[in-house]
């Protein structure tokens, strides 16, 4: 199996190219440095979940876009560890479990957070929300106003929010 470094860098490339946008142009759009960039696309850096999240944002393509594979009649999945999107200093872990797919504008993570820790997303674009599904312990999430969710419970949102573990695990799925 390719690395995923390569893997995304190989998309980044062909996206960027595909487009016509040079790595400037590209680093405008994203607010992710030309030098970074080049580096995702040679496959000599493992981008963070909150910088894929930049390039998908100013790209305007889907996150799972990147890390996308092959489609199969049926798929059995689980979290690979070969997938892995680390956020907040590896405290956050994000697996793609099904990647974008269009005629549903729909992807799917399996994301774990280890105790402590604390991750902000930024608002999505518009017309994107976010289902979220605890499995297990509890996770609070803050936007205008904080509450916290046990296993058993879910919350769909749009709006830019923190999440802090309560919970190791939850499963999370983004829409459109």
């Amino acid at each position: 199996m390719e690395p995923t470094n390569l893997k995304i860098g190989e998309k980044l490339k062909t996206l960027r190219t595909t487009r016509a946008l040079s790595l400037d142009e590209a680093s405008a759009l994203t607010n992710v440095s030309k030098p970074m960039l080049g580096q995702i696309e040679r496959g000599q850096s493992v981008p963070t979940v909150t910088t894929l999240w930049k390039i998908a944002t100013g790209l305007k393509a889907p996150l799972s876009y990147f890390l996308e594979a092959p489609q199969a009649e049926y798929t059995v999945v689980g979290p690979e560890p070969s997938t892995v999107i680390l956020g907040d200093s590896g405290k956050m872990r994000a697996y793609p479990l099904f990647t974008y797919d269009p005629v549903r504008s729909v992807e799917t993570f399996y994301i774990e957070f280890d105790p402590g820790c604390r991750h902000s997303s930024e608002k999505h674009n518009d017309g994107v929300e976010e289902h979220i599904f605890v499995l297990r312990g509890t996770l609070r999430l803050e936007q205008k106003v904080g509450f916290q969710a046990r296993a058993g419970r879910a919350w769909e949102t749009a709006a830019e929010r923190k999440r802090e573990n309560c919970a190791p695990k939850i499963l999370f799925r983004s829409a459109k």
